[in-house]
């Protein structure tokens, strides 16, 4: 799953991105001041950071200078009332990726965190293929030959982290991590479980395993 850190103060709007991000299969870490957001980065990994500026016990624009100042590189999409050219540039010069002024549409915004995570990926589309398997990230759509596959939101969530970096082999603390949030409890076989499941759906191969280290994509796969 998508996960987005959010950095806001004003709580309306707040749990409004979180459900409208949320119908789009994404997953929401909301943190609504400076230093608790800041930390937040440090802690855990996110696809995209939603960054508002005026924020308490701290300023956003600080806190991006912080994070690029110490090598983190995760996209920074800088939503603020603050709708001066200056305060555009001097955004986008201490680092961020893009800048939405407020009050904006949810739909652009998505459109525009899409594009962040297509970029920070070296992707221009938002379409991922391995071999006969195709993933619509973006649409939330896996396809074997052009077949539609049902998959559920953690399912996907998975498939779109493995073929992220098809060549990697991901460790069971990082794919829960990344479907579940640093600060969740899940069983200790959850994971082993989805891992099941996307096996019986998409080929019992797909999915290989490294005794010992984690989980990665069968190689055989990409000559189809």
């Amino acid at each position: 799953m998508t996960k987005i850190l959010l950095i806001e103060d004003d709580a309306d709007i707040a749990r409004g991105l979180i459900s409208g991000l949320s119908m789009q299969g994404m997953s929401v870490e909301w943190f609504s001041d400076a230093k608790t957001g800041e930390a937040a980065l440090h802690n855990a990994v996110f696809d995209a950071v939603l960054l508002d500026l005026s924020l308490p016990n701290g300023d956003g624009m600080q806190v991006l200078d912080h994070w690029r100042s110490e090598g983190i590189t995760t996209p920074v999409l800088i939503i603020t009332a603050r709708d001066a050219i200056a305060n555009r540039v001097a955004g986008l010069n201490a680092g961020a990726d893009d800048y939405l002024v407020k009050p904006f549409a949810l739909d652009e915004m998505v459109a525009r965190i899409w594009a962040l995570i297509r970029r920070s990926q070296g992707r221009a589309q938002s379409l991922m293929e391995f071999g006969s398997l195709s993933f619509d990230a973006q649409n939330r759509q896996a396809f074997i030959h052009g077949k539609s596959i049902e998959l559920n939101s953690k399912e996907l969530a998975l498939l779109e982290q493995f073929l992220a970096a098809p060549k990697m082999i991901h460790s069971r603390a990082a794919l829960q991590d990344k479907l579940y949030g640093w600060s969740s409890e899940v069983d200790s076989n959850t994971i082993e479980v989805h891992i099941h499941h996307l096996r019986k759906k998409l080929g019992s191969d797909f999915i290989l395993t490294k005794r010992g280290i984690g989980y990665y994509l069968n190689p055989a796969w990409q000559a189809e």
